[in-house]
């Protein structure tokens, strides 16, 4: 087939904007589009052909029309989100064809990015690992754990961190990052396939199911006699409540997110608030996009890790651009195990 050939592009499109949990029906599979497998003459873009795309808790926010950090879905489009691609076809110096990239483009087999920014769209040099390691631990999530971790939270050796929603592609790094700065984790996930990958695969000191504990105050107290030094939170509502007179003095508390609120009409309310100022606790919320200058320093520290095999990372890995719906739907009745992942190709 000739480069600039049309061929087909399934996609998955945005239906309309939603209230409440999103459901399967709220994206359609779209067989009918497609694209020419060339750039337009003296354009600057790039054409993509996208190998794996990213399942992230942050996408329902862009399903609604709110202030969301990130630009919501336009209806009858594609979804977007980070992704990993080959170069077809590039009219950017900074792009060459056979390149391997991660960033922004969409739910399709075929993308056209018209004047990528730097930030949006990175050229993987690193290939000692899977590429749909750059959805995850050494792309968006995985700087997501080190700026809120390593730099925001400014951890000590011998600290107290704990960690929510553990499992989950940010928690099972950030767990991993306080254990070799030498500090004592706990995590809570909702299944006990979770707990366990955190205590004997992830290398967390502890691990507990929230949905057996009864009263998740008394429980942080068990774990955390002396207070909490770290939160890394990722949860939010009743969670964060249960937290904040557990924390100690001088804690901090990185927010990351707040998945149990995402799909409430009316979020939870927040007592104990009052512990912030008794304990004089620092809680911080941040975008990693606005970190993204530190990419380079943090794939030098990853690229250690690797080598000396610090890191463990699990992945949960669909295949089919079909499946996506479903598995990004998944990520909010805790049905995924590790990072999800989508694998475009059935191939």
């Amino acid at each position: 087939m000739a480069n600039g050939d049309e061929v087909s592009n399934e996609q998955i499109l945005f239906r309309d904007y939603i209230s409440g949990f999103p459901k399967e029906t709220d994206m359609i599979l779209s067989t009918t589009g497609t694209i020419r497998l060339k750039v337009p003459e003296g354009s600057n873009s790039v054409l993509l052909k996208n190998l794996y795309l990213s399942c992230d808790p942050y996408m329902r926010g862009r399903m609604t029309q709110s202030d969301s950090y990130v630009a919501a879905f336009t209806p009858g489009k594609p979804i977007t989100g980070y992704a990993v691609s080959e170069v077809l076809d590039s009219g950017n110096p900074n792009f060459e064809k056979g390149d391997y990239v991660w960033g922004f483009a969409g739910w399709e087999q075929y993308s056209l990015i018209e004047n990528p920014h730097p930030m949006s769209l990175m050229k993987i040099s690193y290939t000692d690992v899977p590429l749909s390691y750059y959805t995850g631990i050494l792309g968006m999530t995985g700087m997501t754990a080190y700026v809120g971790f390593n730099v925001l939270a400014s951890p000590k050796k011998g600290e107290s961190v704990y960690v929510s929603a553990a499992s989950g592609a940010v928690g099972q790094m950030v767990g991993q990052f306080a254990k070799i700065m030498g500090c004592y984790v706990v995590g809570s996930a909702g299944s006990k396939e979770k707990v366990d990958l955190l205590k004997n695969k992830f290398g967390f000191d502890d691990a507990f199911n929230y949905k057996e504990e009864p009263d998740w105050t008394a429980t942080l107290k068990r774990y955390f006699p002396k207070g909490i030094d770290i939160y890394f939170e990722n949860v939010g509502g009743k969670m964060l409540e249960a937290v904040l007179p557990n924390m100690a003095v001088r804690g901090r508390i990185p927010v990351c997110g707040m998945i149990s609120q995402y799909n409430l009409q009316q979020h939870d309310g927040i007592h104990n608030l009052t512990q912030l100022l008794k304990k004089r606790v620092r809680m911080e919320g941040f975008n990693v996009s606005d970190h993204y200058h530190l990419y380079p320093e943090f794939m030098e520290l990853m690229k250690q890790y690797f080598m000396d095999e610090k890191l463990v990372y699990v992945e949960d890995m669909v295949e089919g651009i079909e499946s996506a719906p479903v598995a990004l739907i998944g990520l909010f009745t805790g049905q995924n195990v590790g990072k999800q992942v989508v694998k475009v190709s059935h191939e």
